[in-house]
């Protein structure tokens, strides 16, 4: 099966895939971080080239439900909305949904539980489920909304014990953005697993 993994630098869900035998290849603006087949581009660029399963995992800045104190000057809704804030949403809501309308078969979109605001505003339909790290094998917590369309529901592989929301507590500096965007191994893992026999 021939597997785009968009916006990914990692290669985490692009080595999950290859692993098990997929012509998988990732894509990002950025390089990758491990060697492996990877496109530096913008993802729509190769949209058309005959993949079978995409897996995106667009930016989620201006569309994740954490951020939404953000649209508003200082933080404070009585200070009005914050102009740029609100446009760059509307280019991400954009991104979003070009992905998840992607001329390709199977279709799997991930990002944080959304803003209110993006669904409401540009008609983004409820996500297809919401999973969780510890449900991976990862002792951690991090609401990750899945929108599939192709795909079946993830199902989880090893439920385990201790709740820590790491990635929540990750300490502010130039890394912190690419720490908090890397896909666990196990959740990659059971992507490959479910979706590369679909």
């Amino acid at each position: 099966m021939r597997v785009l993994v968009g916006c990914e630098f990692s290669g985490v869900v692009r080595d999950a895939f290859r692993e098990r035998g997929h012509d998988a290849v990732s894509c990002d603006l950025l390089p990758s971080e491990r060697p492996g087949p990877h496109i530096v581009g913008d993802v729509r660029a190769v949209l058309h080239e005959g993949w079978d399963l995409l897996v995106a995992h667009p930016p989620c800045t201006f569309l994740a439900n954490s951020g939404a104190k953000h649209l508003y000057i200082g933080c404070r809704r009585e200070n009005g909305a914050d102009g740029d804030r609100w446009a760059c949403l509307g280019h991400a809501a954009a991104f979003f949904i070009d992905l998840l309308r992607a001329p390709v078969p199977r279709v799997a979109v991930e990002n944080p539980i959304m803003l209110g605001h993006v669904r409401r505003l540009f008609e983004v339909p409820a996500p297809s489920q919401t999973i969780q790290p510890w449900q991976y094998g990862h002792p951690e917590t991090k609401a990750t909304c899945l929108w599939l369309q192709g795909p079946p529901r993830l199902v989880p592989t090893s439920v385990v014990a201790g709740r820590e929301a790491r990635v929540h507590r990750e300490p502010p500096g130039p890394e912190r953005w690419r720490n908090r965007s890397r896909t666990y191994p196990g959740i990659a893992a059971a992507m490959a697993e479910q979706w590369g026999g679909v």
